[in-house]
């Protein structure tokens, strides 16, 4: 379980939730114009409730989902 503060520090933005629990993003540059996005769910205690990778394209279209958290599912390819 991380911290708050780990948290913060590696990612750059959050909402924090009704509940005291937050959603943090963390947004990564690909070499081709493609980015990952990582979206993390806490509760107020800051246990992880889900994990998921988002692959965006060149024209920041969502074609691709990996749910790492709870269950690992596997990079999920959307069709356009």
């Amino acid at each position: 379980m991380a911290s708050r503060t780990a948290n913060e520090k590696k990612y750059n933005q959050w909402e924090d939730k009704v509940d005291g629990g937050r959603i943090y993003t963390r947004k990564v540059q690909g070499q081709f114009g493609w980015q990952a996005v990582y979206i993390k769910e806490t509760d107020k205690d800051e246990n992880t409730l889900s994990l998921r990778q988002e692959i965006y394209n060149e024209k920041i279209e969502l074609v691709e989902i990996h749910h790492k958290y709870p269950d690992d599912k596997g990079h999920q390819k959307l069709t356009p």
